[in-house]
């Protein structure tokens, strides 16, 4: 299993290189894709020598590289950037393979995931200092991505997501329900229009409003722990002390201000209190 660069191609390991070299067989996610990164590290493999192995052939791919192992062949396998399996094609030929009786050899390298934790500067912001959870793409229906950054509400731990560009402004609308929250956005990591910048998450969807570029390319998030306090949902108690005196809108707005909450989070809550 090789891990491939993100972007830069300067990121390749010498081990990787060597490999890929000598492999009788390279299995890859996009063999158009690989063909132009072998060449341009002076690899030149025929045709033949590669291998489609992708989400949709996953499974019945598998048997043809367990075969060629058999066979005494050397296979390498590269999704398109970054480590194998890891929301990418992989971990269904990994566990053939090892179901097979046949060894897995992982060689790391880069990764989207890492890449972004290392300069998210996490250091000492919660309980559970270093920990982080990698849930990678939420769901892309809206209901369902609601649900899911609801339960993120109460992870504790940093989290690690992935979004492409024509989802970022859909998911930046949902994570805006978690308020001060501190995300930090990686885009486009390790290329030449590489941009990193730590805001909140209700100011995320207008931080991407601020440069038409910012919708731009791939996106990894590292959504910042919760800082050492109790775990707590919305705090009804004070909306519910303004609520009784002002209407329900500036009960809202004065509520966010104070506690930090979204308003958003804090609409849907003053109007179930109302019902009851």
């Amino acid at each position: 299993m090789v891990a491939t660069p993100i972007g830069n191609l300067a990121d390749i390991t010498l081990r990787a290189l060597h490999l890929l070299q000598i492999a009788d067989t390279v299995a890859c996610e996009d063999t158009r894709h690989s063909q132009t990164l072998l060449r341009a590290y002076g690899i030149d493999k025929p045709a033949a020598q590669l291998l489609a192995v992708h989400q949709h052939n996953e499974s019945e791919a598998a048997q043809t590289v367990i075969d060629r192992l058999r066979q005494g062949q050397r296979v390498a396998y590269a999704s398109d950037a970054g480590t194998p399996a890891i929301s990418d094609p992989g971990a269904r030929l990994v566990a053939a393979v090892r179901v097979a009786g046949l060894p897995v050899i992982p060689l790391p390298g880069a990764s989207s995931v890492t890449t972004a934790l290392s300069v998210a500067g996490i250091a000492g912001d919660g309980a559970q200092e270093g920990s982080f959870v990698f849930i990678g793409f939420l769901p892309s229906k809206s209901s369902e991505r609601a649900t899911a950054v609801e339960a993120l509400r109460l992870e504790t731990r940093s989290v690690v997501l992935l979004e492409a560009p024509h989802r970022i402004e859909a998911l930046a609308g949902a994570l805006a329900a978690l308020g001060s929250r501190t995300v930090t956005v990686g885009r486009e990591l390790t290329k030449q229009f590489e941009e990193i910048a730590s805001v909140s998450a209700e100011d995320l969807p207008a931080w991407l409003q601020a440069d038409a570029n910012r919708v731009r390319g791939e996106f990894v998030l590292v959504l910042h722990p919760i800082r050492d306090q109790a775990v707590t949902g919305p705090d009804d108690r004070v909306l519910k002390l303004l609520l009784a005196e002002l209407p329900l809108k500036t009960a809202v707005k004065l509520c966010a201000e104070i506690t930090g909450e979204a308003r958003n989070t804090l609409y849907e809550l003053a109007l179930s209190l109302k019902k009851s």
